[in-house]
């Protein structure tokens, strides 16, 4: 079976990701993406413009997060990722559910990406923790 340009274009964010290659990670971005991250905890809101959301992407890293891919689907606008979270700090409760992205697609960038957890209070708690409820990043 023939992969979908736009699972491509997903592949290859998560490869320039991995390798921190913030170049590659532009590349694939719509410079006004726009990247919707529910709940209640200083890392939520809608993250805008490329610059927001490596910011964004850099705070995931000071909290250990990590995900591995459950299944994917497409069509010509959108790609939904559906993959495992979790995350272990030292003296936190870890973190380990799935949640799902929906990510649309226009001229071969990401433009918006919406974010689904499983559990919404199990992510608030677990941010809350790491962060401090009440710092906003």
């Amino acid at each position: 079976m023939e992969s979908h340009p736009n699972i491509e274009l997903i592949n290859r964010f998560f490869q320039a990701y991995a390798a921190n290659d913030l170049s590659a990670v532009e590349s694939i971005f719509s410079p006004t993406i726009q990247w919707h991250i529910p709940g209640n905890h200083p890392l939520s809101g809608i993250k805008t413009g490329v610059k927001e959301v490596l910011a964004y992407f850099k705070q995931l890293g000071k909290a250990a997060f990590q995900a591995s891919p459950i299944i994917m689907g497409v069509n010509d606008q959108y790609v939904i990722d559906c993959h495992q979270n979790w995350s272990s700090l030292e003296g936190i409760d870890p973190l380990n559910s799935m949640s799902c992205l929906l990510w649309k697609i226009s001229e071969g960038q990401i433009v918006e990406v919406y974010n689904f957890p499983e559990d919404q209070h199990k992510v608030d708690t677990f941010f809350n923790k790491v962060y401090g409820a009440e710092s906003k990043l």
